[in-house]
């Protein structure tokens, strides 16, 4: 079998890939939870823990991802990935006990790392090496439209109902897995399980991705609660807040992605890097709107951009051994994430401030800038 003869349907599954597996099952689920605590379909605490529990599905799936494009193939993998996450969420309309949404949750959070693990390498592979930068960057701006998504469409469907809400999102992953359904490259599997070379340069860019991750959850996780809560501002500016987040996060990729292509992936990645710094000082020190929005714009762009950047970056430093690369990485983002995650909840519940989140988010963008700059 050969690649599709054009690169752009390879992009295309690649942004519904990544729109549906993480956009969409995960951060359209941010909105969703005040209605269900409200409406008695979970506690607080059982919410946080559906929340966990994606988080560690995803670990799983990037994990298990490399063996499951083995045994099943890059297409079917990334097929199947599809239509489980998008049955995850057609599942979760049933108003079950937490017993019933956990494996859903989970499952959906395994798909979602399958996806994200197998789609990059599988769009890389298809599209010619001057595009490849931009083409990470378009990739992952599926995620920034899956935020987009959850703050505009989710608010709206709510008045419907729960279920409704739920089964609307199942629609849409459905139809984003019929419209990528032909457009996927036949590409070959990951190689056979096998370490790349750690050291040196890659080594930098797997722990450099692993802090940007640190920095990226401070806002992935509580930035409309800050600006709800914490600022006292309300929900609905919470809600324009996280809006914001998710346009940095879908334009993010591809300006970061044709940076890449302009100057080449290492002073793009690292750029990007520096960038970080910024959207996480501005809380700690300015709460006017307009530092607000600065702040959730680049916060967006830069953790939305570090994704891509380091898929283009694994690409021209591994070869090969790119997708082992990828996978080593998106592991680490995902350990990292699940790891400051708790750390955060912790500080938030002992101090009632998100100030120290913002700082742990920034010592990590600083520590992420000095690796990813050797």
């Amino acid at each position: 079998m050969t690649a599709l003869p054009s690169p752009r349907a390879a992009i295309m599954a690649g942004v519904c890939a990544t729109l549906l597996g993480v956009g969409l099952q995960r951060f359209a689920y941010a909105p969703l939870v005040p209605a269900m605590v409200g409406h008695g379909w979970l506690t607080a605490g059982e919410a946080g823990t559906l929340g966990a529990a994606n988080f560690a599905g995803y670990l799983v799936g990037a994990a298990i991802a490399p063996a499951a494009g083995r045994r099943l193939g890059m297409r079917p993998a990334l097929r199947l990935g599809m239509l489980t996450a998008t049955l995850c969420l057609l599942l979760c309309a049933w108003r079950g006990p937490l017993a019933w949404l956990l494996p859903w949750r989970t499952l959906a959070g395994i798909a979602g790392g399958v996806l994200m693990v197998l789609a990059g390498p599988a769009v890389q592979a298809a599209v010619p090496v001057a595009l490849r930068g931009l083409a990470a960057g378009l990739l992952f701006a599926g995620v920034g439209g899956g935020i987009m998504a959850g703050a505009l469409i989710v608010p709206a469907l709510l008045p419907a109902g729960l279920p409704a809400t739920w089964l609307a999102l199942a629609a849409a992953g459905l139809a984003l897995s019929l419209l990528s359904w032909p457009r996927w490259p036949a590409v070959p599997p990951p190689p056979a399980a096998r370490l790349p070379d750690m050291s040196g340069a890659t080594g930098r860019l797997v722990a450099a991705y692993g802090f940007a991750s640190v920095a990226a959850t401070a806002h992935m996780a509580w930035w409309p609660d800050f600006i709800a809560r914490g600022l006292g501002m309300g929900a609905g500016m919470g809600a324009a807040g996280w809006f914001l987040y998710g346009v940095g996060a879908a334009l993010g990729p591809a300006l970061c992605g044709m940076a890449a292509d302009r100057v080449g992936t290492r002073r793009a990645f690292s750029g990007t890097l520096l960038l970080q710094l910024l959207p996480l000082s501005l809380p700690l020190v300015a709460h006017s709107l307009p530092f607000l929005a600065i702040s959730a714009l680049l916060g967006g762009a830069t953790a939305a951009g570090t994704t891509g950047l380091t898929l283009a970056r694994a690409r021209d430093l591994g070869g090969d051994a790119a997708p082992g690369i990828w996978r080593i990485g998106t592991v680490a983002w995902a350990a990292a994430q699940m790891a400051t995650g708790f750390l955060m909840a912790w500080l938030y519940a002992h101090t009632g401030s998100h100030m120290p989140i913002f700082a742990v988010g920034l010592g990590g963008a600083v520590i992420a800038a000095v690796v990813g700059r050797r």
